[in-house]
């Protein structure tokens, strides 16, 4: 049994001096992912700081048609806001495709953000993870590795980042409000997480105690005619095989501007640029939308038993791009 002690915040810069200050800390609000990897050993802090107390639910309209979320909002509460499901229907359709009803009522937008990856090899003890245990190998690249990554991976690690919402969070430019000892900070959301390279272990840009505050939404055409596409084994309660948020404003027939993020096939929520540049200035129909595909897959590589991915991808930024449409469909 491993002693652990329970800290409950008073204010933001209790909470991020206490984590900051002590040695392995870590913040707890809905707890869905790091209660699971402490169950499973994984991660054993010695302080749980509990922010749930802290002002950060809110959900809120700011000028020209943007939100800013609360990161103790829980997923449900965004998915269900019409001022999300209206701007922004990638995040909202992301979000209600993520786990379960009862997961999504207790889990934190915050949370969700920085959740770590599902790979069976991390999330074993016994198993080699240079994620886990660095310089230890990556069991997963000669192992079981169906669920993880084609591309943005190295040689210590072929992880897939799990979060639904980062992705779609990605294809609208979203921006995280931190706070840390040394103040407040705006982290565009595709600049939160960094790749493995050779330090896997090290997943995101946040410092010792870095807190993150709100998500904010920016308003844009393309964030309002979006869409969320994530193919799984099962219809409910089950990580993505591959997912696609694209963001498409289409003016006279033609693509004015686009965003295409790929979820489950890289350690990070995936920006597809050259897709969005492959797709702006042509025409908004299925010969695009299939070329923007064959794009997508430019410089994947499978390891065995994800090779299917790479194919999947392909199908998957076509069809999501014909459900950004009027009318579209799958």
């Amino acid at each position: 049994m491993n002693p652990l002690r329970y800290a409950k915040a008073g204010d933001a810069g209790e909470a991020i001096a206490t984590v900051a200050n002590e040695r392995n800390a870590r913040y707890i609000a809905g707890g869905t992912n790091v209660i699971d990897l402490m169950k499973l050993h994984i991660e054993e802090p010695e302080v749980l700081v509990d922010i749930t107390g802290l002002p950060m639910r809110s959900i809120a309209a700011t000028a020209g048609g943007g939100v800013r979320l609360g990161a103790l909002a829980t997923m449900a509460d965004v998915a269900d806001s019409p001022l999300v499901s209206s701007g922004f229907p990638v995040v909202s359709q992301a979000l209600l495709a993520s786990a379960s009803p009862q997961l999504r009522n207790m889990a934190t937008i915050g949370g969700n953000v920085l959740q770590r990856t599902r790979c069976n090899y991390f999330r074993d003890a016994s198993q080699p993870c240079n994620k886990r245990a660095p310089g230890k190998g990556c069991s997963a690249r000669e192992g079981q590795n169906r669920f993880h990554s084609v591309i943005g991976t190295s040689e210590h690690c072929i992880c897939s980042h799990p979060s639904d919402f980062a992705t779609a969070l990605v294809a609208v430019d979203a921006l995280v409000h931190t706070r840390g000892t040394a103040g407040t900070r705006v982290i565009p959301i595709e600049n939160l997480y960094v790749l493995p390279g050779d330090r896997p272990e090290i997943e995101n840009v946040l410092r010792p105690g870095e807190l993150i505050e709100a998500i904010e939404l920016r308003p844009s055409a393309h964030a309002r005619t979006s869409a969320y596409l994530k193919v799984r084994d099962r219809a409910s309660y089950e990580f993505a095989l591959v997912s696609v948020a694209a963001a498409v404003a289409v003016d006279g027939g033609v693509v004015r501007e686009a965003r295409v993020a790929l979820g489950s096939v890289a350690p990070k929520p995936w920006r597809a640029r050259d897709v969005e540049a492959a797709l702006i200035g042509k025409p908004a129909n299925d010969a695009t939308f299939a070329a923007a595909g064959d794009v997508a897959t430019r410089g994947m590589r499978g390891y065995g038993h994800n090779d299917f991915k790479i194919p999947m991808t392909r199908q998957a930024v076509r069809r999501a791009l014909a459900i950004t449409l009027p009318g579209g469909r799958a």
